[in-house]
């Protein structure tokens, strides 16, 4: 077994949010206290505008990452939210890989739909240090040959 998501998932979807959101609340409480917004609103509309900006950011991009995705060969386990599914890699269409975000992703199309949807997301583990940013990540890449190879094996 092979913990194959990012270890920082979790400040992605929960604490990184929380600051957002609590530093957009301190501007938007100082400029209140200020007396800053009554010469320009624009002291409360921003920071309402950054945070619904945020908010729909966040929906799309962080908060569908799977918690936690293990590897065990032949099948992979999905963690999020307290629930898990057991995912066969004969199940996966297609694996697409974004790696110019932050953070990186890897989506799994699904054959057939599991307890999550017919599409999971996930943070990949970064596998060492490198100043190349367009190394493709080793981890990633045995995963897209093992489902390509699962795949061929079930037309057969």
């Amino acid at each position: 077994m092979v913990v194959i998501s990012s270890a920082m998932t979790r400040f992605y979807k929960y604490v990184f949010p929380v600051m957002w959101f609590g530093f957009l609340a301190i501007f938007f409480v100082t400029g209140w206290i200020a007396g800053d917004s009554q010469q320009s609103p624009v002291f409360l509309l921003m920071p309402c505008a950054m945070a619904l900006f945020g908010y729909f950011l966040f929906k799309k991009t962080l908060w569908v990452l799977a918690d936690e995705v293990r590897d065990y060969g032949t099948y992979l386990v999905v963690r999020n939210r307290g629930e898990e599914a057991t995912i066969n890699l004969s199940n996966i269409m297609n694996v697409s890989v974004t790696t110019n975000v932050n953070p990186p992703r890897v989506t799994l199309r699904l054959v057939e739909p599991s307890r999550f949807g017919d599409e999971l997301a996930f943070s990949p583990a970064r596998a060492g240090f490198s100043l190349n940013p367009f190394k493709k990540n080793p981890i990633v890449e045995d995963l897209i040959v093992r489902v390509d190879q699962a795949r061929l094996s079930r037309a057969r």
